[in-house]
């Protein structure tokens, strides 16, 4: 592994408590055949003042054999040894072992671009009440990429504000995990990352916002995401659509919802149906489902009516309404019923998916 002339004599210690500004955490198993096109897109960087905190989880493959030479060609670079108990263990790891105020995560297989830690470092220092940034994604290889991937990809980066993030907080992970830059001390408020059988992004981004911690993303693509066969999202029981709606259901009932109130789910298809059977293994009872379709005006589902959109209207005291719809479009024509209805977004609505 060949070492640029640029390295030499560099360090990660500018900062004046002698601390690096940022700390890159980067777990990495058997990630040997992608791990130099990630490591000279950090070298790369027009922000000099980090570290890389590599975890090597338990590797098969050359990867301690790489981390090592990469530490010994730049001091900027610390390796820990895991102890192959995941993602979540690694990732905790190496954010114990992180000095930096901020705390940057990376994919030992995706690729930064040359002004990702710069930009949102900036981002970070000019809006201060931000516990976090995300950026812009773009997947690679293209021919790899289903319909899904892409839809996915053109709705995360329309999100910048944090409004926006937050309007769309229960739709999908709003903040593309590898893409994630956060202050150590909001990580560390919430008790970082953590195992419960769903996705430990979302799950962390959700915490953040149930204690008021705002986020957004920076309106540029500045991380290439690489699509694999054998990535965790494809192959762990984790990642899987009922894992995430169970990772929703905990914490709308845990932080979003009143115990007041009457819950409605908007929609009864297959993404209300689901929604709400999250909702009762929370302890949540939908009280009602709104429909459009005549057909299933006047049915049970899982113990609640289908009623109307009039039937909702008339509906005293106001319900809350979970929007249980997997079309982008349908969200949008339900949001401009419920707002003619007169609800807000957010304090009487939330979209869903």
């Amino acid at each position: 592994m060949p070492e640029p002339a640029s390295l030499h004599g560099r360090t990660g210690g500018d900062s004046r408590d002698g601390r690096p500004a940022v700390s890159v955490l980067l777990p990495c198993r058997d990630a040997v055949s992608f791990l130099d096109e990630c490591r000279r897109s950090l070298q790369a960087q027009t922000e000099s003042d980090f570290e890389v905190v590599a975890v090597n989880d338990a590797s098969r493959d050359r990867t301690a054999a790489f981390l090592a030479q990469w530490a010994a060609a730049d001091d900027r670079v610390r390796v820990v040894q895991g102890a192959g108990d995941g993602l979540v263990a690694a990732l905790k790891l190496a954010a114990d072992h992180a000095r930096a105020p901020l705390l940057a995560r990376m994919d030992a297989d995706d690729v930064a671009h040359p002004r990702r830690l710069e930009l949102q470092r900036r981002f970070l220092e000019r809006r201060p009440g931000l516990a976090g940034c995300g950026t812009g994604v773009r997947y690679f290889p293209r021919t790899a990429l289903g319909s899904g991937y892409r839809r996915y990809e053109r709705w995360l980066n329309a999100l910048h504000q944090p409004d926006h993030v937050l309007r769309d907080l229960f739709v999908e992970c709003p903040i593309a995990h590898p893409t994630l830059m956060l202050r150590a001390r909001a990580y560390r408020e919430v008790g970082g990352y953590r195992e419960r059988g769903w996705p430990e992004d979302y799950d962390l981004v959700l915490r953040l916002h149930r204690v008021g911690r705002q986020l957004a993303n920076v309106p540029r693509v500045l991380v290439r995401w690489r699509v694999t066969p054998d990535r965790l999202s494809m192959t762990s029981s984790d990642y899987t659509p009922e894992a995430f709606r169970a990772c929703k259901a905990h914490h709308l009932r845990k932080g979003f919802l009143s115990p007041d109130r009457s819950v409605v789910v908007w929609g009864a298809g297959s993404v209300g149906k689901s929604l709400a059977l999250s909702l009762l293994e929370e302890q949540v009872r939908p009280a009602a489902f709104v429909e459009l379709d005549p057909r299933k005006i006047g049915q049970t589902i899982h113990g609640a009516e289908v009623i109307s959109p009039a039937d909702l209207e008339a509906w005293e005291p106001r319900p809350y309404v979970l929007l249980g719809v997997g079309s982008p479009g349908a969200r949008e024509e339900i949001r401009e019923a419920l707002e003619a209805m007169g609800y807000a977004e957010l304090d009487d609505y939330r979209a869903m998916a």
